[in-house]
């Protein structure tokens, strides 16, 4: 890319979501999971409450910029069956998958046990059902693709391992339960921008060349992590098979708001909504204290995949 305007041009109104703009007693606003349902913009966003676990709450748009909470939170910790056993400190980093006409939401399950995966669905936004834990621990991240390969369902990953440590992986479904035949297909690059580890961002969607997926990535300073925002495309067909990685991160932490909080120097995704012009809105964690939004040209992200590219592995 010769030009030296940013891929991802941020909203000059950011921060749009703070804990000022919560009406319930919250430290933060972040990682939030977004999808447009019904012409409105849903956004589901993470809150640590003041004993620093955390809840999701749920603010509603027309425009996708100007955002209002509703007066309660949306999902907190079960207190029924296994749920309570495993969501017991908190519920964390949402993602909104939209799968079959309804939409699955995956997100982190915090306990004394560790952290793993927890499937819900809605339909409305309204009312959840609790599905499965679709995971052991210790995994989280998890998007799933909105529709079927080969009568399974796929979704991306990142299990913690320090043999291949916080990589990329695929696995497969029949029933949105039961999960495996899984394998790494993208890895972090040694002294790189994303070196330390990598992780599912915003669910991935299509385009004509391929499914996009925005993902983070990590390198570590002396001053401590960066989190940046990468971008890699899938194959259509079968998204096991990384077309191409963007070489080069789209967006890092600048804004103050971005440089400082809760955790410093993060810019942190769960939730991409493609427009009906051809660009697309990506939302950000800044700092794990705020939320923020800025708009790319889908065109532009894919060429970024193909034309300055690296292997996934």
């Amino acid at each position: 890319m010769k030009s030296k305007a940013p891929l991802v041009r941020r909203y000059e109104g950011n921060p749009i979501l703070t804990r000022d703009d919560v009406p319930y007693p919250v430290a933060t606003v972040h990682n939030a999971g977004v999808i447009k349902h019904n012409d409105r913009y849903i956004m589901l966003f993470r809150s640590h409450l003041h004993n620093g676990r955390s809840v999701i709450g749920r603010a509603e748009s027309t425009d996708g910029f100007s955002f209002s909470v509703h007066p309660e939170p949306f999902l907190v910790p079960s207190h029924d069956g296994i749920f309570a056993e495993y969501e017991e400190f908190g519920v964390e980093d949402l993602r909104i998958n939209p799968v079959e006409g309804a939409y699955l939401l995956t997100y982190s399950a915090y306990s004394r046990h560790g952290v793993r995966i927890a499937l819900a669905r809605t339909k409305d936004f309204k009312s959840i059902e609790r599905v499965a834990l679709v995971s052991q621990a210790d995994l989280r991240n998890t998007v799933i693709f909105p529709q079927k390969f080969q009568g399974r369902y796929a979704r991306l990953d990142r299990p913690h391992s320090e043999i291949s440590p916080w990589s990329i992986w695929i696995s497969y479904s029949p029933d949105l339960v039961h999960w495996g035949d899984s394998r790494v297909i993208m890895k972090p690059v040694p002294y790189h921008w994303d070196e330390m580890k990598i992780g599912p961002g915003a669910p991935p969607f299509k385009n004509d060349k391929g499914w996009l997926h925005i993902y983070h990535g990590v390198f570590g300073t002396m001053a401590g992590a960066v989190y940046r925002l990468g971008v890699a495309l899938h194959d259509l067909e079968d998204p096991s098979e990384v077309i191409g990685v963007s070489d080069q991160w789209i967006l890092q932490p600048e804004d103050p708001w971005e440089v400082s909080g809760y955790v410093p120097n993060v810019v942190f995704t769960c939730g991409a909504v493609p427009e009906n012009d051809g660009t697309v809105k990506i939302y950000w964690g800044g700092a794990d204290t705020v939320m923020c939004v800025g708009t790319a040209v889908i065109d532009d992200l894919v060429e970024l995949c193909l034309s300055v590219s690296r292997p996934p592995l």
